[in-house]
């Protein structure tokens, strides 16, 4: 089988799914696949989400601004993976953030028609989607009801995890130092030394109006 297939057989949604029932899928379901070069937007948010998109080879960053667009977040992916499959249904089936290739990134997608009239009749695959969805509730709901912190470093460090999808990996943070302050409710100095602070514990690197964070792990053990 194409290496292609392959890897998409690693994704969560595909795993326990019988090879011959991976294969009866591959037989009636027409997958566009496309190529993208580096710096190239794969999609934009706001855009609507009817299909269910895979990143099967390359890294992409996914940048998602706040609502009043005064600060935004990059968190940085590897392949494989599925982009947003939680804005496919409910309320609003729009993306959430931009996806952008940062290496030479091949994709695939399947329409929303093909996985409501085709993907739903396996049971392995509604089972994996359900627990995408609620394992993605679950974690966000934990983190809102985390115990407060008085540590202002801690409160920094739990800003930046409660706006993350995923707290693991590479993030990248674009907010003014007034904004930050306003945000946790603090001074200016006082987040500004407490960035230098962590700084040197190595857990973020400060640059110009952004806040490099090399691994989001460390922040959720400091």
């Amino acid at each position: 089988m194409n290496t292609m297939f392959d890897t998409l057989l690693q994704l969560p949604l595909f795993q326990g799914l019988a090879q011959e029932d991976f294969t009866n899928i591959l037989e009636k379901v027409k997958l566009s696949f496309t190529k993208h070069k580096v710096g190239e937007t794969i999609v934009k948010a706001g855009a609507p989400c009817n299909q269910l998109l895979f990143i099967l080879k390359g890294e992409v960053s996914s940048t998602t601004f706040s609502a009043d667009t005064l600060f935004s977040i990059t968190e940085y992916l590897q392949a494989p993976c599925v982009i947003e499959p939680q804005s496919m249904f409910g309320m609003s089936t729009s993306y959430v953030s931009t996806y952008t290739a940062q290496t030479e990134t091949h994709t695939v997608s399947v329409s929303k028609a093909f996985v409501m009239n085709e993907l739903f009749r396996y049971d392995i695959f509604r089972l994996n989607y359900m627990n995408i969805i609620c394992n993605r509730s679950q974690s966000l709901n934990k983190r809102l009801w985390t115990k407060s912190c008085d540590n202002l470093e801690q409160r920094i460090a739990r800003f930046i995890l409660m706006h993350t999808e995923r707290p693991i990996g590479k993030k990248s943070v674009k907010i003014k130092m007034e904004e930050l302050a306003k945000a946790i409710n603090d001074t200016r100095i006082s987040v500004s030394r407490a960035l230098n602070s962590m700084q040197e514990k190595e857990l973020l690197e400060l640059h110009r109006g952004e806040i490099v964070i090399p691994e989001a792990k460390k922040l959720l053990s400091f």
